[in-house]
């Protein structure tokens, strides 16, 4: 398949390509510079949510902490109070974990998670799934309620997945990306690339 066949164009063969300012933003080195600063103030952010966690038996041994604010974000209150959590199938997905005692094991899933997320931002390394699974976590914690930062934290690390080819130019993605390639391509289209990069 060659790059002719990916693009998307209209019914004249004309080429839909993406406004300018999109191509700088996500796919241009020189803004690479922003990311490194959007990417580093995310990555702290989980850091400082994360360390605290990592020395608290409540998050560490026994989940007792995450149970607590799970168990606070179930609880229907009377009307007209409105409930925390705002969909059932969320409460009755989180009531599930709470049942099943979940919170033991997933209270050191949530820690160790937001260290590592952090971790991998700051150091740019695997930026777009970093970006994902930080999105997704900020995406679960407004869905329990927590408001906070977490909805401007959500936007960050969407931006972050869009820039996922340049958000790691000063970073180790600088590096991973090219030696590791990407696993959408296919086995051809790398074959014929590497070709194309030997020296004559």
């Amino acid at each position: 398949m060659s790059n002719s066949d990916n693009v998307v164009k209209t019914r004249d063969g004309e080429v839909i390509r993406n406004p300018p300012i999109v191509r700088l933003m996500f796919a241009d080195k020189r803004f690479a510079v922003v990311w490194l600063v959007v990417r580093v103030l995310l990555g702290l952010t989980w850091i400082q949510s994360a360390l605290p966690k990592l020395s608290d038996p409540g998050w560490m041994q026994t989940g007792e902490a995450l149970k607590g604010f799970w168990t606070k974000a179930v609880a229907v209150p009377d009307p007209p109070a409105r409930p925390v959590i705002a969909f059932d199938w969320y409460r009755n997905f989180i009531q599930s974990m709470i049942d099943s005692g979940s919170y033991v094991w997933f209270a050191k899933l949530v820690a160790i998670g937001e260290f590592t997320i952090g971790l991998l931002l700051i150091v740019g390394a695997f930026v777009g799934v970093a970006a994902f699974l930080a999105a997704f976590m900020n995406w679960n914690y407004v869905m329990a309620g927590s408001a906070s930062t977490n909805g401007l934290l959500l936007i960050a690390a969407i931006l972050l997945i869009l820039a996922w080819k340049t958000a790691g130019y000063y970073g180790l993605d600088r590096f991973l990306l090219p030696w590791l390639g990407t696993p959408w391509r296919n086995r051809r289209e790398r074959q014929l690339e590497s070709r194309r990069n030997l020296p004559a």
